[in-house]
């Protein structure tokens, strides 16, 4: 008598039901490599600031020198993603990650000795920001689309967003728990030595823009009809020559600037925003918590939106929510309630932009030099970013009010939603049909 057999035509057995299937571990390793890593860099950078106060009480360097460092490790972080990218799409993401993990572990360790303020930008701004940039989203990004199928890169992106976001809720209680227990200095070198878990990702996530396609892409989907008609890879200079030339790059560009001038003020100036409500220092504390947990909720919901919705249907939407949610808060009355309600909201929004302005980058102009091009518009991004901080600082020393910097941000807002609508993404989608 013949084995019975299911109704694929398959010989059932207890041992088929308990071997697991190759292609959906790979893509789970895959997917916590690169969220692991991005939690891990990320949230050791995000966790910096705690650190400021001590730092300006062991050095008397004063707030002003050492948040240069602060403020040129937004740059730096920015600047060394395009060159981080086009190396990686070049000789592979792998070393390049190995590279950056151990510079944001240097960087860490090493800020405690410095008593300049030179000496806080090489170990802050220098090591591990740029670092944190190297093994940052522009890599990231990359390489997980070039191991993983099609069907399955928007919610990747998600995914892997989410981590960042992740570590910094993760890693900030961790820091503030070693600095009660055992100072501050200890504590920043315990951060350091936590990044470097993050090592094994990079042989995981080896491989660059010249490289076969994995065994996860190749087990779970064919090729798809976008891939087969991708073009020939080309040099960074030559891919980053046709990707100026593209009114959509540009506008995308443009539109993560005004992303980074959002996520930056934020960042930076929320808590002294909730202080001028007169509300208690604590609610400061709890909004930066609101928008790191919302914004987990908001990347991975994202990326599940981008296989489903137009990507840039999806980013005007986030920016006027964002415009919407700012003026509504500026009309509101100033309760607790209201705080937590809207960081709440603009967590949802904080950075789930990047899964899809990812996605459009990779799908304008394929994932062979994908690192080098998203890692340019990530530098538009900090540029807004280094704005976004440092313009609210000075509204603020001008009017005594954050006010003005809000109007600005609502217009850059309605700005950004409406700069992506022309973007070519519905041709560009046919034509590589």
């Amino acid at each position: 008598m013949s084995r019975p057999s299911d109704r694929t035509g398959q010989a059932a057995g207890p041992a088929t039901a308990t071997v697991p299937d190759p292609a959906r571990v790979a893509v789970w390793l895959v997917l916590l490599a690169a969220a692991g890593t991005f939690a891990l860099t990320m949230g050791t950078r995000q966790t910096m600031g705690l650190f400021l106060s001590p730092l300006n009480s062991a050095t008397g360097l004063g707030l002003g020198s050492i948040s240069l460092a602060f403020a040129f490790g937004q740059l730096w972080w920015g600047l060394t993603q395009p060159f981080a990218g086009a190396i990686a799409d070049r000789i592979g993401a792998g070393r390049v990650l190995l590279a950056g993990v151990l510079l944001v572990a240097l960087g860490t360790l090493l800020t405690p000795f410095m008593t300049t303020t030179a000496g806080l930008v090489l170990a802050i701004g220098v090591l591990a920001a740029g670092g944190a940039g190297m093994a940052g989203p522009a890599v990231l990004m990359a390489a997980t689309m070039r191991l993983l199928p099609q069907r399955m890169r928007g919610m990747a992106t998600g995914i892997v967003n989410a981590g960042g976001s992740f570590g910094q809720f993760a890693l900030a209680p961790i820091a503030g728990a070693l600095m009660v227990g055992y100072g501050w200095s200890i504590a920043m070198q315990v951060l350091g030595a936590i990044v470097l878990l993050a090592l094994p990702a990079a042989f995981l996530l080896r491989g660059n823009g010249q490289a076969s396609p994995s065994a996860a892409t190749s087990a779970t989907a064919a090729p798809s009809p976008a891939a087969a008609a991708s073009p020939r890879p080309v040099g960074a200079r030559a891919a980053l020559a046709e990707a100026a030339r593209d009114p959509s790059y540009r506008m995308l560009a443009a539109g993560f600037f005004v992303c980074g001038f959002h996520v930056a003020f934020l960042a930076t100036h929320l808590p002294g925003v909730i202080a001028t409500c007169g509300l208690p220092v604590q609610f400061g504390a709890w909004a930066l918590a609101m928008l790191g947990l919302f914004n987990i909720v908001g990347s991975v919901a994202m990326g599940w939106a981008v296989g489903r919705w137009r990507m840039k249907s999806l980013l005007s939407l986030v920016y006027a929510t964002r415009a919407l949610a700012v003026l509504a808060f500026l009309l509101a009355p100033k309760t607790g309630f209201t705080v937590l309600a809207f960081s709440a909201v603009m967590g949802l929004t904080f950075l789930s932009t990047v899964p899809p302005t990812a996605g459009l980058v990779a799908k304008l102009f394929g994932t062979a030099n994908m690192a080098m091009l998203f890692g340019v518009v990530m530098l538009s991004h900090q540029v807004g970013g280094f704005l976004g901080a440092w313009l609210g600082g000075r509204a603020f020393e001008a009017t005594g009010s954050y006010d003005w910097i809000w109007y600005v941000d609502i217009m850059l807002a309605v700005g950004a939603a409406l700069i992506h609508l022309p973007i070519r993404e519905a041709r560009l989608a046919r034509a590589a049909a």
